[in-house]
């Protein structure tokens, strides 16, 4: 099963039931630590030789079938180097526990779509039955005859956040779900993009593509869980434990390089859209009002049909009241505010850190992708980014990566210390609690960095041209505007909003401190939310996904608060509190 979710989703909502990143597979510090200094070293390799990588991905955008090919070779051909290896060490037995995996993984393959179908419409509410728009069937329907690929299944999801994906085992069961949201927020030309955008995907056989890539690291990662456990007295056991780490090693290499093959077959749905449509300007205005968030149009109407379609239940004045203030004297998205939205992509290092542990392009990448081609089919670049740097932001990139890092510089010994001091070597409890006091303070340090102080009154086209935020570094807003949907659209499990201002459109993160208060407040109460106003405070961040996490919200005239940054910094100060306890221990 293969999602293509044109627009990110918040971090807490995150969709990836195939790409596992190597920081989920970790479940003890240790392997955790391993991951995250792993990853980030490998990042610090690719941002030192960014130039050469980006005339490598130039080159081989150029053929997308052989690019696959030689990724299938390269990952396959790693995975018989291991199993040959396997086999040296352990025998022929680990093999049928493989075969047994594969089994199960070709079986998933096979029902998944089926699986998906239920989830779609049990928990996103979706409808596969629905009509759709005459335009949007027709152009379809040429683009399955020209391509001979069947007819995909289409489902629709009635949530106002803008999303649109596929998914399938081959082209020729493929489906389409697409929200109210994109009917509401794009034009014609824009809808029939996206969409061209999806079809790319099944003609090229992504879906299937995905799947056989990302056998590799699951088996690999399972010979790294047999082999790591591996608890023999005999000789052979630290040899099965360097099997381990090797395939473990391979895994995250096989990640990165799946991740980097999804990337890049986003440039080539991206490549077919506009070949398709003729008009690559539709997309990449599409990729600005989804991805971006700066919904800017007021819908035609056309994209209503009769009231007895699913798209016919959409009100017109509250159609009409996506029309906002960021027009240009022509209609279209004002040029100078998607350069502003663009400035955090191209300049703050967060972005790329972010992109290449992602399955996706930088929307600003792909929208200078399509620019580029735009005058193949007769039309001026969509967009060219001209604005000119006048600091650099990698000072603050370190500064903020010394953040994340220095707490555990000092818990991760503080915790050894603790450990051996229980081993009758009380004079260590002293130490430990001295490392405990300063992991608390950079703790409480980094927390408040998230967390600032001083809620002025921003909008949300303001707070996406802020190139000084991340995850680390917060900025401190107080947003009015209208609930439009959910932050995962449709699922009813999704406790997070997107709010509509008069500039564009942005997530909201409600995060209660019990995951469970989250989801009764999804399944009960975030749906009475709904097209109404709302006053929030919070604090804006990207990772890279823009969004504002709740610390208070007012509607209907009633102000609720969000306990969760409170208990935090309890959290972080009882850590303190602990360690001073632990040094009077120690003295005693």
């Amino acid at each position: 099963m293969f999602f293509d979710i044109i627009m990110s989703l918040p971090h807490s909502q995150a969709v990836r039931l195939w790409t596992l990143t190597p920081a989920r597979v970790s479940s003890n510090l240790t392997g955790a630590a391993i991951c995250k200094i792993s990853t980030f070293v490998l990042f610090l390799l690719l941002f030192g030789i960014k130039k050469n990588i980006i005339k490598i991905e130039v080159f081989m955008k150029k053929n997308l079938f052989g690019i696959s090919m030689i990724t299938i070779t390269c990952l396959y051909g790693i995975l018989a180097g291991v199993v040959i290896l396997v086999t040296l060490v352990a025998g022929g037995n680990v093999l049928y526990a493989i075969l047994g995996s594969l089994i199960v993984l070709l079986i998933q393959f096979l029902i998944s779509p089926w699986l998906t179908d239920l989830s779609m419409r049990w928990f996103y509410k979706a409808k596969f039955d629905e009509e759709i728009p005459e335009y949007l069937k027709v152009f379809i329907e040429e683009e399955c005859a020209k391509h001979n690929v069947k007819y995909p299944k289409i489902g629709f999801i009635d949530d106002g956040a803008p999303n649109a994906f596929t998914y399938g085992r081959t082209k020729r069961d493929a489906r389409i779900v697409i929200t109210r949201g994109i009917f509401e927020l794009l034009k014609e030309e824009e809808v029939k993009a996206v969409v061209g955008h999806e079809m790319g995907h099944i003609v090229h056989m992504d879906m299937l593509v995905m799947t056989a890539v990302q056998i590799v690291p699951l088996v690999l990662y399972a010979i790294y869980e047999i082999f790591i456990n591996s608890s023999n007295d005999n000789s052979d056991s630290g040899n099965a434990q360097w099997v381990g780490w090797i395939a473990y090693v391979l895994y995250i290499i096989c990640q990165y390089i799946i991740l980097w093959l999804s990337r890049t077959r986003e440039y080539y749905a991206d490549r077919f859209s506009c070949e398709e449509t003729k008009n690559p300007n539709a997309l990449a205005e599409a990729l600005v009002k989804i991805g971006f968030g700066l919904s800017t149009n007021t819908p035609t109407g056309k994209h209503n049909v009769s009231k007895n379609n699913a798209l016919g239940i959409f009100d017109v004045k509250a159609g009409k009241a996506l029309s906002v203030a960021a027009m240009d004297e022509n209609g279209g998205v004002s040029k100078d505010r998607i350069k502003n939205a663009m400035k955090w992509e191209m300049w703050n290092p967060w972005a790329k850190w972010f992109e290449i542990n992602s399955t996706h392009p930088l929307i600003s990448k792909r929208i200078n992708a399509i620019s580029a081609i735009s005058s193949e089919f007769g039309q001026s670049p969509y967009i060219v980014f001209d604005l000119v740097k006048t600091e650099s932001y990698v000072d603050d990139f370190l500064i903020e990566v010394a953040i994340c890092f220095v707490p555990y510089l000092f818990f991760i010994p503080a915790v050894i210390l603790f450990i051996l001091a229980l081993d009758d070597k009380k004079d260590l409890f002293m130490f430990s609690g001295i490392l405990g006091i300063l992991a608390a303070i950079f703790f409480i340090i980094k927390y408040q960095r998230a967390h600032r102080d001083g809620y002025n009154s921003r909008t949300v086209a303001d707070l996406l041209g802020e190139v000084k935020v991340s995850q680390v570094t917060s900025i401190p807003c107080e947003l009015k505007g209208t609930i439009i949907g959910r932050g995962n659209p449709g699922c009813i499990f999704s406790e997070d909003f997107v709010i509509k201002d008069s500039t564009g459109i942005i997530f909201l993160d409600y995060n209660q401190p019990l995951n469970i208060i989250n989801k009764i407040f999804a399944l009960f109460k975030a749906k009475e939310y709904f097209d109404k106003e709302v006053v929030v405070k919070g604090w804006f961040r990207r990772n890279p996904v823009p969004y504002v996490e709740i610390k208070e919200y007012t509607v209907d005239g009633r102000t609720k608060k969000i306990h969760t940054y409170m208990i935090g910094l309890v959290l972080r100060a009882l850590l303190a509190v602990a360690s001073v306890g632990i040094i009077i221990f120690g003295m005693m």
